[in-house]
């Protein structure tokens, strides 16, 4: 019953799927080298009116394949797999200096690289360093002692409860305590739950792999398939109570506020005020967040109906499906077969110095931040990205103040928040510190995985009670993605996401307005998308709008969700609108004040001429269109639609245009034409 991530609510961009780059603009030569727009990726034998998407990518799409070590594939993920390359140069550089002395946060991203790439000590462990934890877990014989072991052992893990500081919905400027649920085996609740034969198949194999995982255990044949099928019918109990995903998209379902007393009633089979000091928290505080309320009766009927026995076979499940990465090779492989192969269509495993990378940029990742920006962030970049978010953000005020749909009074409010943006560009003004991190170069994988988990949550405890750090980043500078985080009112873009195809500082401004700023455009509409738009200027869960004008945002909402849930991306395989709906807003959102602000931009410095026989408007929505390319296995694209709150790269390209006037008027797409919506059917929201 522990925690191992704080409680956030951050919209994400999460570019999971987009388009190009080959070497980031540190060396300015090599930026000049790369044209805003690649004509030999189009396929100009079909017509923009027709088939937007392939008339701009299509010779990439049938030219390009999907690495082995790839689910998916676009621009996005080229330029992900750079900045690795990069990052991985500048490790090797740091090792080989010598300059990083054992106790420096460097030293440290060192060591978990080192560690989790010495697979030869790795093997010769095997499970070993899993085995304390399995038979503490073994050893218990009721929910007390169950409880104890949930607390105070960081290597057992735990399907049930998370407890942790995390600003408070209703004061965001101080944190308070969440209390909530812990993951499950799969990724996704209705795969526990829905009866498609699809989901039936999944199911079936889950059980097959806990079988195969645990028969590495020890266990036999006959025992670890009757474990499998236990293990299968407890977690679906756990998650049928659980908010569905829709209804984890709005924050208010999250906001119950309980006393310590009132939640230690709610859970009779667990002691809270034991669990919060067994878990080392020394801060004193009398009210926590539950944010689960059904989940948290249920378990509470789950714990005490359930045998001992059974519930020491869901928890060693739990750890050892939740440690597999971090012991042998022979383990971390048949887990990536079912996570990774499986369940996304993976046909290889990804190199192992990008998977080691991965997991130092997720857990010591500025201390490699700092390394990064040194080497490849160039200051004006970030000069001439601070000029255009500017613009964008004066374009989406003035569009708010001329819609015909929204009441003075409201817009007065949504103007207040974007006034109060807070806006991050390329790293953070103040470092992480790791000083505390007991990683070292003389202890296992597994002990600086540990080490790393406990000191996080720790950290984490320290929080509670105590005023937001707002200058903290939850991204690293390396991190090739942006996001709106609702409850610091902020908008977050790393440098590594300051490279072609979203940003070419050398290139022209159409391109760049179609790629960074549509992505700048589409962070801002967090703000006000169906979640976002929940919280306040000073990031409070507080309604801000009218009654009549909430009513008209909900009306265009519910016709953009219904756009989107005709979209049918493999057969009868359909994007999940009200699911997707936030970051659908934010990608029309965006488009809408990029194209705004490019306008803004001429209007200021003058209209420039034709580009390779395209119009700077034709040439913004292209560079939208190229940023999210996108090719993708089927296992891939079914799991996006289950689990990711984006539509897929394909539909993002060019769903939201149908719904932008200028870009009819860009390529003369009239009535007949398969790109064509008719005015009354396209949505308009900001």
């Amino acid at each position: 019953m522990k925690l191992y991530k704080s409680v956030a609510i951050v919209a994400s961009c999460a570019l999971t799927l987009v388009s190009c780059k080959t070497e980031g603009p540190k060396d300015e030569a090599k930026t000049e080298e790369i044209p805003g727009i690649v004509l030999e990726n189009m396929d100009t034998s079909v017509t923009p009116n027709q088939d937007f998407y392939n008339y701009v990518n299509g010779s990439w799409m049938k030219n390009t394949e999907i690495p082995d070590d790839r689910t998916s594939w676009g621009g996005f993920s080229v330029l992900r797999k750079s900045t690795d390359a990069d990052v991985l140069a500048i490790l090797d550089e740091a090792e080989k200096s010598g300059k990083y002395t054992a106790g420096t946060d460097q030293a440290k991203a060192l060591a978990i690289f080192n560690t989790k790439l010495d697979t030869l000590a790795r093997n010769e462990a095997g499970l070993k360093p899993l085995q304390p934890a399995l038979d503490d877990i073994a050893a218990v014989t009721n929910l007390t002692e169950l409880q104890t072991v949930l607390a105070t052992n960081p290597a057992v893990s735990s399907p049930f409860l998370s407890i942790g500081a995390g600003a408070d919905l209703n004061d965001s400027s101080m944190n308070t305590v969440y209390l909530g649920a812990n993951g499950l085996g799969l990724p996704d609740r209705d795969y526990y739950i829905l009866e498609d034969s699809k989901s039936k198949e999944i199911r079936v194999e889950y059980k097959k792999h806990i079988a195969r995982m645990l028969q590495k255990l020890g266990d036999s044949e006959v025992d670890a398939t009757a474990a499998a099928e236990k293990i299968l019918e407890m977690e679906t109990a756990l998650a049928i109570p659980r908010l569905d995903k829709v209804e984890s998209r709005d924050a208010r379902n999250f906001n119950n506020r309980r006393s310590v007393e009132e939640a230690d009633a709610m859970l009779t089979s667990v002691d809270l005020k034991k669990m919060i000091k067994d878990l080392g928290i020394k801060k004193e505080f009398d009210t926590l967040t539950v944010t689960q309320l059904k989940y948290t009766a249920a378990l509470d009927k789950f714990l005490n109906n359930t045998s001992i026995e059974d519930i020491q076979t869901l928890v060693r499940w739990d750890t050892f499906n939740s440690a597999a990465g971090r012991l042998s090779t022979d383990v971390e492989t048949a887990n990536w077969e079912f996570y990774s192969k499986y369940l996304s269509g993976a046909k290889k495993q990804r190199p192992a110095d990008e998977r080691a990378l991965a997991t130092v940029n997720g857990t010591v990742g500025e201390a490699l931040g700092q390394l990064y920006v040194d080497a490849k962030f160039p200051p004006e970049a970030k000069a001439k990205a601070e000029t255009m978010i500017a613009n964008v953000i004066d374009a989406y005020k003035n569009r708010i103040q001329n819609l015909d749909w929204m009441g003075e009074e409201t817009k007065e409010k949504a103007i207040e928040k974007l006034d109060k943006f807070t806006v991050k560009i390329a790293y953070p003004d103040k470092w992480e510190d790791y000083s505390t991190m007991e990683v070292s170069a003389d202890k296992t994988y597994f002990e600086n995985m540990t080490a790393v988990g406990k000191w996080g949550q720790l950290k984490n405890y320290e929080d509670i009670g105590e005023p937001v750090d707002k200058s903290k980043w939850g991204m690293s500078p390396q991190t090739v993605n942006a996001y709106f985080n609702p409850l610091n009112n902020e908008i977050v873009f790393p440098a590594a996401i300051l490279q072609p195809p979203f940003y070419n500082y050398t290139a022209d401004e159409a391109v760049n307005y179609g790629g960074i700023g549509a992505v700048i455009g589409h962070e801002i509409s967090h703000a006000f998308d169906d979640s976002g738009a929940r919280f306040d200027a000073d990031g409070n869960l507080k309604n801000w709008w009218t009654e009549s004008d909430l009513e008209a945002f909900t009306k265009r909402g519910n016709a953009l969700a219904e756009q989107y849930s005709n979209v049918e991306v493999l057969d009868s395989v359909f994007v999940n609108g009200k699911f997707t709906l936030g970051e659908n807003i934010g990608d029309l959102g965006g488009v809408l004040g990029a194209y705004d602000g490019l306008q803004k931009y001429y209007a200021e410095n003058g209209r420039p001429e034709n580009i390779d026989g395209f119009t700077p408007e034709q040439r913004f929505f292209m560079s939208w269109a190229t940023v999210w390319r996108t090719k993708s296995r089927d296992e891939a694209l079914r799991t996006q639609i289950k689990t990711d709150p984006h539509s897929p790269g394909m539909v993002r390209a060019v769903q939201p245009l149908l719904n932008v006037d200028a870009f009819y008027e860009a390529f003369d797409i009239k009535e007949g034409d398969a790109n064509y919506l008719a005015p009354e059917d396209r949505v308009r929201i900001w």
